[in-house]
């Protein structure tokens, strides 16, 4: 008896420190998840002119599809649609490669009319990442493209990863902030703080306008 008390207050001590372990992590995950209402959003990245090569620059417009981008489920997509206009529109007057993407699901007649591509337009179909579908990216390459324009809705889903996407590719990344939309502001904010402070490939990322892009 008296060789087992010893084992006993030691097992007991080691379940007493699994506790406070548990109880400490615990504290310490609920700490981080605190701390997030006491964030700063940092300042807005710079946006700067982007003068591109027509010959080299694809333009991506992705999934303007009646099923998300309507005025109940993301006004701020509805609101973006005449710059994306604008946008088709320039890159149309220099012969740019312009690729029209949709997620799986909706239709080529889904696509929001006034932004849509010639009727016998053929749309990539792939699920947030455009690269997943690997036409795309034998396409740009066969086309000598070194430059994508991502332009789309959501901002925090295609724009994002089809611009990680690009960027690990070996892609020059163009990002005209009036050309993406979330359901709300911070959505559209963290994605361009992630972009321009990409890992490895800040310097490969524009944050820009549409109407700050020309081509030459």
């Amino acid at each position: 008896m008296l060789m087992g008390l010893p084992r006993r207050a030691l097992l007991a001590a080691a379940a007493l420190s699994v506790l406070v372990t548990f109880d400490g992590a615990a504290s310490a995950q609920t700490n981080i998840v605190d701390d997030w209402s006491k964030v700063t959003p940092p300042p807005a990245p710079a946006l700067k002119p982007a003068s591109l090569d027509a010959k080299t620059t694809a333009l991506i417009v992705m999934d303007f599809v009646n099923q998300t981008c309507n005025e109940k489920s993301r006004p701020r997509c509805v609101a973006s649609i005449p710059k994306v206009k604008a946008m088709i529109d320039a890159a149309k007057a220099k012969n740019v490669t312009i690729v029209w993407t949709i997620p799986p699901g909706p239709k080529p007649e889904d696509f929001l009319p006034e932004i849509a591509p010639p009727a016998d337009t053929k749309f990539l179909v792939a699920n947030v990442d455009k690269f997943h579908n690997p036409d795309l990216d034998q396409m740009l390459k066969a086309k000598g493209i070194t430059t994508v324009i991502t332009a789309g809705t959501s901002s925090y889903g295609a724009v994002l990863f089809t611009s990680s996407g690009a960027l690990v590719r070996g892609y020059n990344v163009v990002v005209p902030v009036d050309g993406m939309s979330a359901g709300d502001a911070y959505g559209d904010q963290s994605t361009a703080w992630i972009l321009a402070n990409f890992p490895g490939a800040a310097n490969r990322v524009t944050l820009t306008r549409g109407d700050m892009i020309t081509y030459k």
